[in-house]
């Protein structure tokens, strides 16, 4: 599956790009410290790096050709799209251990930092997979088209923290502090090195992203197998994602046909790295994937805010009748 050759210096412009991104991240982080991540500043930061992306994708139109421009544009996305997913997972996770909104944006961060070496990883192993084996292209469309139905029929099921492994295993293993210990992740006390419930928390974020690199990077590579282009494409969709938590943490469950359309993004995209693989060649075009994505995950989105999922009644309630007032307690 030929690429185009990418020059050294777009790798190295970029990855010099990304490093600064962090740091100004991380200083306005510690600048802001326990400041309250405010609704509008969440969108704000949201907007800005979806902009960066398509400013990206103008300059891949101008120094590469339009084709590349497509290709990135249609992986940014899907991965943007699969991203939301996470924002459910992180919602549970802050929930289960409690942490404090002061501390969640500093796990975001380094959970950030551990998802961009893993998944350039994953996508260096990928390329190399897909560039030696062209069989390969077959077993990323099957994990995809599984990974959809899979997706499609626990749609509405939502993980157990509770009974995580990883945890388990961690509390088995470490030694961990009842409490936080402010935003340190380990701590020693008598010269015995514990760890924190933020570092739990930390972990299972991290797992939650290896497992979500599966689908996500096939995903991509089903759009295009030139690894710049996906491992660009996963960079600027991880980069937003800190932002996309704060501005949908509250309002994310309303967006329960999502995961509908979502699981309908991996079976098309599976597809789509199938049918393609088989005739050698472009017989779906990325255009149409990227105009299929866009209808799934927007007609998904619509129609969550136009069908909101109806209030669950109390025990007991009687079809046909009104909910019972709450009761009240006499203040005295």
């Amino acid at each position: 599956m030929a690429t185009p050759e990418t020059p050294f210096w777009f790798w190295a412009v970029f990855t010099a790009a990304v490093l600064l991104i962090l740091a100004f991240d991380l200083g306005l982080a510690k600048r802001s410290g326990a400041a309250r991540v405010s609704l509008r500043s969440a969108f704000v930061r949201t907007g800005i790096y979806v902009a960066l992306a398509l400013m990206f994708a103008a300059g891949l139109y101008r120094l590469r050709d339009p084709d590349s421009a497509v290709a990135f544009v249609t992986g940014f996305l899907i991965e943007w799209s699969l991203s939301v997913d996470n924002v459910f997972v992180f919602v549970l996770v802050f929930a289960h251990f409690a942490v404090p909104e002061r501390l969640q944006h500093r796990v975001l961060f380094w959970g950030i930092v551990g998802a961009l070496a893993m998944r350039g990883a994953m996508i260096a192993a990928g390329a190399a997979l897909l560039e030696s084996f062209h069989w390969i292209a077959y077993v990323f469309g099957a994990i995809l088209i599984v990974s959809g139905i899979k997706m499609l029929v626990a749609a509405d099921a939502e993980p157990d923290i509770g009974r995580n492994r990883l945890v388990a295993l961690l509390r088995r293993h470490m030694r961990v502090t009842e409490a936080f210990e402010g935003d340190r992740f380990f701590v020693r006390r008598d010269r015995l090195l514990y760890a924190t419930p933020l570092f739990l928390a930390l972990a299972v974020i991290e797992l939650a992203d290896l497992v979500f690199a599966i689908d996500s990077i096939p995903a991509i590579f089903a759009v295009t197998a030139d690894p710049f282009l996906v491992y660009t494409a996963n960079v600027f969709a991880i980069l937003g994602l800190r932002s996309l938590y704060f501005a949908l943490a509250g309002v994310v469950h309303r967006f329960h046909y999502l995961k509908y359309g979502l699981s309908l993004v991996l079976m098309v995209v599976g597809t789509k790295m199938i049918v393609n693989g088989v005739f050698g060649g472009k017989v779906i075009p990325t255009w149409l994937a990227l105009a299929i994505t866009a209808l799934l995950v927007g007609g998904s989105i619509v129609l969550s805010l136009l069908r909101p999922r109806p209030e669950p009644r109390p025990l007991g309630w009687v079809p046909g009748t009104p909910p019972a007032e709450p009761h009240r307690t006499r203040e005295r």
